[in-house]
């Protein structure tokens, strides 16, 4: 089992930058991919990033794409989600999630074991 602690989030303007971090603990060693994901009220959960764990090798949706950036700390064991320029339509809530298959790019939910409870974006204009 991995668990996963969300922190940071909260109210921003647009324009705005916050930083969103994630702590794992458990059978870290079993993750291969963390990812980060968002949900607005009446959406369905949307892919934002990726980092493999051991390379670091990121990937993103093209909404995010040169404004969202995800890094990770390796023996801290944290996940992290830098958000700039954000704009009212990155309100939601984000979630950090772990996967220990091993998929090379993995952007759907169905593919990730462990999630975090989430945490409250608002972006204001």
């Amino acid at each position: 089992q991995v668990q996963l602690v969300e922190f940071g989030g909260g109210l921003v303007q647009a324009g705005g930058s916050v930083r969103l971090s994630c702590a794992a603990s458990g059978r870290t060693f079993s993750m291969y991919t963390m990812g980060w994901f968002r949900q607005a009220p009446g959406n369905e959960r949307e892919f934002v990033g990726a980092i493999n764990w051991s390379d670091g090798s990121t990937y993103y949706a093209e909404s995010v794409k040169g404004r969202f950036t995800v890094s990770r700390d390796i023996a801290k064991n944290t996940e992290y989600l830098q958000m700039s320029s954000l704009k009212p339509e990155d309100t939601a809530v984000y979630y950090c999630a772990a996967s220990g298959r091993r998929i090379w790019i993995a952007t759907q939910p169905v593919q990730y074991d462990y999630w975090g409870q989430g945490t409250q974006v608002t972006v204001s204009s």
